[in-house]
This record gives structure tokens, sequence and C-alpha cells, in this order.
């Protein structure tokens, strides 16, 4: 889906989600998209977690904008810090088309100084500090803080009824997980009424939900407020030298002891189709997440549907022509099965199965591509055979080359995780020839 001319109504119809109401309309979203992303190794050594591309077609930042615009948010900041040129073009380029007139907003908001000339971001709650003019200029009623780096489908809606309905502080957007698993997230602790009574960052021994204690909350890191509550509490926060200007670390905590924190149960909100029996949320900061989450999408029925219309997922996608399949000899087809293929893709003599290809790649004849997730712009020589890889866009697979066979040359030569995982850039390639 191509970025719109005309943003998509917010009362469409869609399955599992409620009616739009008001709320939304006089709603900013704020999304963090700063983060670096370390875990995903080289991936992010030229662009941020939230640039990073996702599903064939977009970038993961997609995913929380799409959300705010299909629930009707028309105000949206985006906060950026960290190697932010890729995710500012591609911002530029898909999500131009809000316009004042409207009374519609798009702001980019790189790390600039606005408070202190020596001080960049130090924090999520700083972000939103350092913009505080901005916020203020637009004067929402209401503001959702959003994460721009994880992959979900999500009606904003429910939140800003729940702040009004159950008078609070702020909403705390959280999954159900098995509660050993809730090892590795912030946990909330809560009551019978899902008010927050604790605050727990990665215990490990994670509390469980009343009535249901095998599971625990963990926090998505989406946020509502009431903007003047929230704007007063950034003002306070800001104010005390000993605290890390952090939304998770202090802004909630604080208010869990000291105001009225209630948890938002992300199946109340989650927008799925009928194909997708599960709530659906994704953090694909590691490179093995990351290549599970873009490979499940290639099975007969995914579990996140990318193909449900009514709640689409917006992006910039470059003119291309048609992906094309040539050659028809034996051993010699162009072919695939349970993939993606993107515009602008020549499969030519080559073979690819449960593979993700963004657009404009390559693929040369009798090469043999299994498993893959191949970025924009690849070119795969002739013969090769690549199974288990994640290649970096740009890159230029030599002829011949075999990954995934040789546990022990993937590691020497490229970056192989635990799970068999082979990430390949072309910085990797270059070396191999030195």
């Amino acid at each position: 889906m191509t970025s719109p001319g005309l943003p998509v109504s917010p009362a469409v119809a869609r399955v599992n989600r409620p009616d739009s109401g008001p709320l939304a309309r006089d709603t900013m979203a704020f999304v963090l998209a700063g983060g670096r992303g370390s875990r995903l190794m080289e991936l992010t050594d030229r662009r941020a977690k939230p640039a990073v591309y996702f599903g064939g077609t977009w970038r993961i930042i997609d995913f929380a904008l799409s959300n705010a615009l299909n629930s009707g948010i028309r105000r949206i900041c985006v906060a950026t810090q960290y190697k932010a040129h890729s995710l500012i073009r591609h911002l530029q380029s898909g999500w131009n088309f809000f316009r004042q007139e409207r009374k519609e907003g798009f702001d980019i908001l790189p790390a600039s100084q606005r408070v202190s000339e020596d001080m960049w971001y130090v924090g999520t709650a700083d972000a939103v500090y350092q913009n505080i003019d901005i916020i203020e200029g637009y004067d929402p009623r209401y503001t959702i803080i959003l994460a721009g780096d994880h992959v979900y489908k999500m009606d904003c809606e429910p939140m800003l009824r729940q702040l009004v309905d159950q008078k609070a502080d702020v909403i705390v957007s959280c999954l159900e997980v098995p509660r050993m698993e809730a090892t590795g997230f912030g946990v909330m602790h809560v009551d019978e009424n899902d008010r927050i009574i604790d605050f727990v960052e990665k215990p490990a021994d994670p509390p469980g939900i009343p009535g249901n204690p095998d599971f625990a909350l963990a926090s998505m890191g989406i946020y509502v407020f009431e903007t003047r509550f929230m704007l007063e509490e950034l003002r306070r926060d800001a104010a005390d030298p000993d605290s890390s200007h952090d939304f998770g670390k202090n802004i909630i905590p604080y208010l869990v002891k000291n105001g009225k924190a209630v948890a938002h149960r992300f199946t109340s909100s989650c927008v799925r189709s009928h194909n997708e029996p599960d709530a659906y949320w994704r953090d694909v900061g590691t490179l093995d997440a990351y290549h599970e989450a873009n490979i499940d999408l290639t099975a007969v029925i995914p579990s996140l549907d990318i193909f449900e219309r009514d709640w689409p997922i917006w992006t910039y996608a470059e003119i291309a022509p048609p992906a094309k399949f040539v050659h028809d000899l034996e051993g010699r087809r162009g072919q695939a099965v349970s993939s993606l293929v993107s515009a602008g893709c020549i499969v030519s003599g080559g073979a690819l199965s449960n593979s993700v290809l963004f657009a404009g790649v390559r693929v040369n004849s009798f090469s043999r591509i299994e498993s893959s997730v191949v970025l924009p712009d690849v070119d795969i020589g002739r013969r090769a055979r690549l199974h288990n890889t994640i290649i970096d866009r740009g890159v230029r697979i030599p002829p011949g080359l075999v990954v995934g066979e040789d546990p022990e040359l993937d590691a020497k030569r490229f970056r192989r995780t635990d799970k068999g995982i082979v990430l390949i850039t072309q910085n990797m390639i270059d070396r191999m020839s030195e």
C-alpha cells in the first residue's frame, strides 16, 4: 500500500475493532524513533532501528505511524536521533500528505538542542520534553506516546476512552505473556481492576495477573496522557537531577506511586482480521527475531495479516516495474514458492522458497535461496546457495557463494547467530577477497 493522497477514513469497517469515536481527533501521537537497535548488529550501522526494512515493502516505523493514522489521529510528531538520515528521507517521501488547512500536522523532530545547546535526547521523556513548545502549539487534549520500532496493528481509540472513563493519569498498554517469559520486560503488577500497584523492571519472578497467575502484563512502551497533565509531569521530571528522564524508568513508576496509572490489555485494541486469531506484536530487535518475523509472513496463513485492506500499513513505495520470472529449463527455472517478491525484482533462472525479496533484487541463474530476507537492490550471482540469511541493501553476492551449510565457515566470514541466522553486508563480502 503506497502513501495515500487522502488519509483513510477512521470510520472504515474492520474486524474485531469498535467504532471510532471523536477522542482520536483531539489527540497527538508522539512517536519515539531515535533508537539505534544495536542488537541488530551491522543492520543498523547505517540506519536507526525504526528505519530497518520489514516485510518486503515497509520500514518498521510504518506500523506505529499507520496505527495512529488509521485510528483517526491527524497530528503526529516523530522524534529521531541515531543515524536518522535514512529514516528522515523515508518520512519525507512517504508521510508528507498531511495538510495544515485540515488541522493536520506531521513533524520530524531531530535532536536539535532546543532546550540546551549541549544536550541531545537523554531519555524517552526528555525527547518529548525538549519539544514541549511544538506540542503546545498544536494544543491537543490528549497525547499518545508510541514506540517506533515494533511491528503490530493497534487502534488507539480504546486506550483514549479508557483514560477518560477511568479518570486515570496515564494508561499503559500491556501484553499478556506467560509469566516466566516476562523477565526481559517492564512488568505491571495490577489489582483486580487493572490499576497498576507496582512497576517492576525485568523481574526474576514476575508478578502474575489476578485471576490468571500464569501470565504477566508486560509494558509495550505505549502511554496515553491528558496533554496538560503530561507536560506538568515532564517539567517536574526535567527538574530532577537524579532522573534518567525516561518514561519507563521514571515517569511511569512515579505515577504508579503518586497518581493513578492503569494497564490497558493489548487484546482490547489489537486490530486483526479473521485470519489472525491471536493478538500480534513483535519486537524485531535481534537478528533472530527479525528473520523469524519476516519469514513468518511467507506462511500460508501468517500470524500477521499484511493483506488486510481495512487496516492498511501505509509507506513510501518507489515507482518500479512488476516482478519478473524468466527461464524455464530444468535446473534453470525462475520460480518462487511460499515467498514474497516485491516490485522490480527479476528472478532469472534461480529458485527461492520461504523467502522475502524487497524491491529491485536480482536472482541469477542456477542460484537457490531458502529462508532468507533479501533487502533492496541486492544482486545474487549465479549458482549461489543461500540458506537462513539476511542480506543488507545493495550487496553483490559473488557467483557460487554458499552460505548456511558450513557453520564454522559462515561464522568466520559473516555475522552468524547461535540459531544459525547469517547476516551478510557488502563490507563482509569485500573482506573475503582481501
